[in-house]
């Protein structure tokens, strides 16, 4: 099959630059696993990982992984296969030329044998030529329901990781980080009420955060509870 339908369905796919390593808070129980994933450019003896458990975790190292790679000059492909109706199975083709490629939520095409015969062709193919596969679901590798037995048992050779979910401590330490990365100063007082007030998913609290930096902007106030009130409407 031709590369061209492949990278024409790679191109409606793109990275959020604002996933990286920089700005991913790495709590007590990811150490080990965020450690692992920063260092897999340079490790070839592991060429497949599967990462499993808080879905915007890990889709968050996922991408990061993929900037890391392009950053150093290698070539890497991202795939979330959450709205995997979009495209076809093609955009799983040809990709063993890549140094990495990063498949998110496999667990949507788990029982599909197109996709799955599908997926254990591009692991087969990878790992022939090479280059380095990651896959994240929300279960583990042994609770995945695939039914082609061959890739699953594929999918548990490799190294896993659990990446667990921040609980509420983690989530205003992550608040906090982002926004000293945008260049402001969020106080426990304020991370603790927007985290109160929302819902508290890490996605919904990040975009809760973009907004107030915005009002922050737009007013020329500094993010504190009255402002945030102002701007969120609570």
């Amino acid at each position: 099959m031709s590369s061209q339908p492949t990278q024409q369905l790679l191109l409606q796919i793109h990275l959020d630059d604002s996933t990286t390593f920089e700005n991913f808070y790495v709590s007590a129980e990811n150490t080990q696993v965020v450690e692992f994933i920063q260092s897999n450019y340079k490790n070839d003896a592991d060429q497949f990982v599967y990462l499993w458990g808080s879905a915007a975790g890990c889709s968050h190292l996922l991408q990061a992984l993929c900037h890391q790679y392009e950053n150093k000059g290698l070539s890497a492909a991202y795939i979330p296969l959450t709205n995997h109706h979009q495209f076809t199975t093609a955009i799983l083709s040809n990709l063993e030329q890549l140094s990495l490629v990063c498949i998110d939520d496999i667990q949507q095409i788990a029982g599909s044998q197109e996709w799955e015969n599908a997926l254990f062709s591009l692991y087969n193919n990878l790992r022939e030529q090479g280059g380095k596969l990651v896959v994240t679901a929300t279960k583990g590798p042994r609770n995945l329901s695939i039914g082609l037995a061959d890739l699953g048992s594929r999918l548990q050779w490799g190294i896993s990781f659990q990446v667990h979910p921040l609980n509420d401590e983690d989530k205003i330490s992550a608040l906090q980080l982002r926004a000293k990365l945008r260049g402001f100063t969020l106080s426990d007082q304020v991370a603790e009420y927007i985290l109160q007030r929302n819902d508290r998913h890490i996605s919904s609290l990040f975009e809760a955060l973009n907004r107030l930096d915005r009002g922050s902007l737009e007013a020329k106030r500094k993010v504190t509870v009255p402002l945030v009130k102002q701007v969120m409407g609570w």
